[in-house]
């Protein structure tokens, strides 16, 4: 699963992004806003996503 949609609760449709393919093989990932902030996607040892800027 790369990308696709689903229902959110409130009945809105939101894209769904498949972690692993976000970050290619690797822990990390960069993930850039409006060509200006860059967040920084991890994968934790123990499975757990984090999200920092």
């Amino acid at each position: 699963m790369t990308s696709d949609t689903t229902d959110a609760t409130d009945g809105d449709r939101r894209p769904v992004h498949d972690a692993r393919a976000l970050l290619k093989g690797g822990r990390t990932a960069e993930i850039v806003l409006d060509d200006e902030a860059v967040y920084i996607l991890r994968l934790t040892r123990s499975g757990k996503l984090i999200l920092t800027k």
